[in-house]
């Protein structure tokens, strides 16, 4: 930065400056939400130095803590980046995505950001008799192959019966063995659209879809949504007004909103896809777990879905293994662009895998989860009666809009100021219309104790004003 620049810039920050009589508590939270309103505002441009942590504190006669504090806020909202040595800096340009989820478990924090299944003894113990089976069963082919069809063909004869389970009658030869959902997703997504082409989604859909999207080159579209999904009419008029080549869709509860897509919503998806010749890319990850399941899209359009499902969300998390079952007219293009990114599945947690689909343990584990979760949905009943929320008996995860006047960003970070981690549900938005602040909030991620604390706090700030009290400085 040259001295002109940084002259321009100390000036710009001069001449606008915190107001500390709109301070309210907690300070930092409120000297962070000034501070981001005079930068969406154009008060504050990009590239603005701002004051140091002490000069700052020095001039509002706060804390240092108190200012470090705004300014790591405005670092985790995006606003500010922190440059060891230089200073901080205003930064509204575009940049790399935060995670919905924290990225590492802080402290004492009740983490309820991160989807995962509920795991308790059972989950270890059961992965660690995988292991100790796998190393009297490991074949040659597992350990010393590098050819994908030499290890594979009797996997995907297994995987076959597994797809039986979600409703999905299918090949054991269109079938790929992936390391989980992602790069079933990523190889989908390269299969189906170019660069430079256009995919649609519901508005509220996976939150690794848009930068996944960004990095392949992919324009994204979100589509309208309501209570059972995408609206096929919408679907329909984008595609009169644009080239889509394909739709991204979550049907079964894995989605943000905990939507199970009715039958009649799916069969009208499928036939705007065949109107419009559009490759259709499902991602239903929680497969089997879904009691009294609706026939995927896949069996009503096979012609042309690309299904994905996996084992980490109902089974154990460290079984990365997914299955990607594409259409005769993808089969080549799925086997070469798997083979380019991905090379293979890890052959030996395949083997586990198709081990305990065989003998059992995958639905034992499965039909453990349904459990578990029914006692966390009871908890989540019962914290948030009159709070409208939106969930399924079988979705890891409640969605919950916010009341009236609260700010989603605001909300996210009062809930962490208490003690708990949950994900904003701006991490999941594909469109801007019909949009409502909102979070997800996940149910098994930690203990059944820690979840009613965790859940009682979300509830308490819910139900709040959200205007906080004033704070005497």
């Amino acid at each position: 930065m040259s001295i002109d620049l940084i002259l321009i810039t100390v000036q710009i920050m001069t001449n606008w400056m915190p107001d500390t009589m709109l301070l309210r508590r907690p300070a930092y939270l409120s000297l962070a939400d000034q501070i981001a309103r005079a930068i969406q505002e154009g008060r504050l441009q990009n590239g603005t130095r701002l004051p140091t942590h002490r000069k700052l504190a020095d001039d509002l006669k706060l804390s240092v803590q108190t200012v470090s504090r705004a300014y790591d806020e405005l670092i985790r909202r995006g606003l500010i980046s922190g440059e060891v040595g230089r200073g901080s800096f205003v930064q509204t340009r575009p940049r790399e995505p935060d995670p919905p989820y924290l990225p590492e478990r802080l402290g004492e924090l009740i983490d309820l950001s991160i989807l995962k299944p509920v795991c308790e003894q059972i989950h270890l113990d059961k992965m660690r008799q995988g292991f100790a089976w796998l190393a009297e069963n490991l074949p040659a082919s597992s350990a010393l192959s590098f050819r994908p069809n030499m290890v594979f063909p009797r996997h995907r004869s297994v995987a076959a019966e597994w797809l039986s389970r979600c409703g999905l009658d299918v090949s054991p030869l269109n079938i790929s063995l992936t390391n989980g959902a992602t790069p079933a997703m990523t190889v989908a997504l390269m299969s189906v659209a170019p660069p430079g082409s256009t995919i649609a989604t519901e508005a509220i859909s996976h939150h690794t879809l848009v930068p996944l999207s960004t990095y392949l080159g992919i324009h994204l579209q979100g589509v309208p949504i309501d209570d059972d999904g995408m609206i096929p009419g919408a679907l329909d008029d984008a595609c009169r007004k644009g080239v889509i080549r394909a739709i991204f869709l979550q049907p079964s509860v894995i989605n943000p909103t905990a939507t199970l897509m009715s039958a009649e919503r799916r069969a009208a998806l499928a036939e705007v896809a065949r109107r419009h010749d559009l490759a259709i890319i499902e991602n239903d990850i929680l497969g089997p777990l879904v009691e009294e399941r609706l026939p995927p899209v896949a069996a009503l359009a096979p012609e042309r879905t690309l299904y994905v499902t996996s084992f980490t969300k109902i089974t154990v998390p460290g079984l990365r293994i997914g299955y990607l079952a594409a259409p005769d007219r993808y089969v080549a293009a799925v086997a070469n662009r798997h083979l380019v990114s991905n090379w293979m599945a890890t052959p030996s947690i395949a083997e586990i895998a198709t081990h305990w689909v065989s003998d059992g343990t995958a639905m034992e584990l499965v039909n453990w989860q349904r459990r578990a979760l029914a006692a966390r949905h009871a908890i989540a009943t019962e914290t948030f009666g009159r709070l409208a929320h939106r969930t399924h008996p079988q979705s890891l995860h409640v969605w919950l809009p916010l009341p009236e006047g609260h700010s989603e960003d605001a909300f996210v970070s009062q809930a962490r100021l208490r003690g708990v981690a949950i994900a904003p549900g701006a991490s999941f938005r594909t469109a801007d219309s019909g949009w409502r602040p909102a979070v997800r909030i996940s149910l098994g991620s930690t203990s059944e104790q820690e979840l009613k604390t965790g859940l009682g706090i979300v509830a308490s700030l819910a139900l709040g004003d959200p205007e906080a009290l004033l704070l005497a400085i």
